[in-house]
């Protein structure tokens, strides 16, 4: 499981990034948790869409354990089109 930070910015997009490539190469399915998401800005949005890109290019399933609030508003804010991130914002 990928257990998303409660910031995630420029700061933090760095050594989370080494943190969780090891969950992603370990697991077939990937469970991601953004429960305790309070506070994104655009790098960690971009961080997330190119996370989220990364497991489906490996053939890996995602699913969404809780859904942030605040992603939600920060992707459609930041008017992303990316069906990845768009799928997110529907459901």
């Amino acid at each position: 499981m990928i257990k998303l930070p409660s910031e995630l910015t420029i700061a933090q997009v760095d050594a989370y990034q080494k943190e969780i490539i090891p969950l992603i190469e370990e697991s077939k399915s990937i469970t991601i948790d953004d429960s305790e998401l309070v506070r994104v800005d655009t790098i960690g949005v971009q961080f997330i869409l190119a996370v989220v890109t990364y497991i489906l290019a490996q053939g890996k399933s995602i699913t969404w354990q809780s859904k942030s609030k605040i992603l939600k508003e920060s992707i459609k804010q930041l008017g992303i089109s990316d069906a990845i991130l768009l799928q997110y914002v529907m459901d």
